[in-house]
């Protein structure tokens, strides 16, 4: 028993005589042995975590399939028709602004990616700058002329944006839906959706949002002017747009609906024009009061004589 005890005192002392000549080796030692099991860790967990994420893929993958689809009155199913970047609004503007021949829009700008958030966007500040300017307008020819009486005419608001929407969503629901009666006729005939329909038309009036501020100008000529301008371009990015599609029709009918689509669009901006920038009706001015000659048989006190006294 004392033999054991002194060959372990031995040994400690021998361990304890090394650890001070070489303090390093032991922390290195340690350091490989914690390494490896570190690595051998890291490669088990590796494998188990590379199994876990294929089951993970593998159950999403099977969720997207068995999710279903939401339904067209559900307010999931416009979402993705808002979703939508500022570079992209912007991009489709000007492509709107700047039509010329051989350039499709839904082709160059939408990319079967139709919007709703920039036609929806167009129509309400188009409506609200109709009305705006359309005050504007009454309150500078008052000041020009006080006897011009101005009163706030709340109720375009409503006209404006009725009418303004309405064009925006009927027009092209007619469209879209002869082109596609017509598309039953002529095989060859393409077709955009109706929400693609839509978006062109949305996109096309972006142009009569600075027309209408500059309709403020008081030059008569200058407002006809502005108003050809703008309706040339809206025009022809609509026209532009829809030739691919009506070319494989009959020469009679692609004229006949592309004239008819170029009508409407000018009796839009007709009637903006003639509406909310109206001359000013006869009620609004105060006529001014002018002095009435004094009948022949009534003598002025002036004229009266003073009678004289015997």
């Amino acid at each position: 028993m004392a033999a054991a005890d002194e060959l372990a005192f031995h040994e400690f002392e021998e361990a304890t005589n090394l650890l001070a000549e070489t303090p390093d080796a032991a922390t290195k030692q340690s350091d490989e042995l914690t390494s490896r099991e570190h690595v051998a860790v890291a490669v088990g967990s590796g494998i188990g975590y590379g199994a876990e994420v294929e089951e993970e893929d593998d159950k999403t993958s099977l969720l997207q399939e068995e999710k279903p689809q939401p339904r067209f009155w559900t307010f999931d199913y416009y979402q993705s028709f808002f979703d939508v970047d500022t570079s992209q609004v912007l991009d489709r503007i000007k492509g709107s602004l700047l039509p010329h021949p051989g350039h499709n829009f839904v082709r160059h700008h939408l990319r079967n990616r139709p919007d709703l958030y920039g036609p929806f966007w167009i129509c309400a500040t188009l409506a609200f700058v109709l009305v705006v300017t359309g005050n504007l307008t009454l309150v500078l020819a008052q000041r020009r002329d006080p006897s011009i009486h101005y009163s706030p005419q709340f109720h375009k608001v409503t006209i404006a944006g009725i009418t303004i929407y309405c064009y925006a969503w009927l027009v092209p629901l007619a469209l879209w839906g002869f082109l596609r009666w017509r598309q039953g006729t002529r095989e060859r005939m393409g077709l955009y959706t109706f929400l693609e329909t839509v978006c062109v038309y949305g996109y096309s009036l972006f142009v009569f949002i600075p027309t209408v501020v500059l309709w403020l100008i008081p030059v008569q000529w200058l407002q006809w002017l502005f108003g050809a301008l703008a309706l040339a371009l809206s025009a022809a990015g609509l026209v532009f747009t829809l030739w691919p599609v009506v070319r494989e029709d009959t020469r009679l009918v692609a004229a006949a609906l592309l004239s008819i689509v170029v009508l409407l669009h000018a009796l839009l901006a007709l009637g903006c024009k003639l509406y909310f920038f109206q001359p000013l009706p006869l009620d609004h001015v105060v006529p001014a009061p002018q002095a009435t000659p004094p009948s022949p048989n009534v003598l002025l006190p002036s004229s009266i004589q003073p009678m004289t006294t015997f």
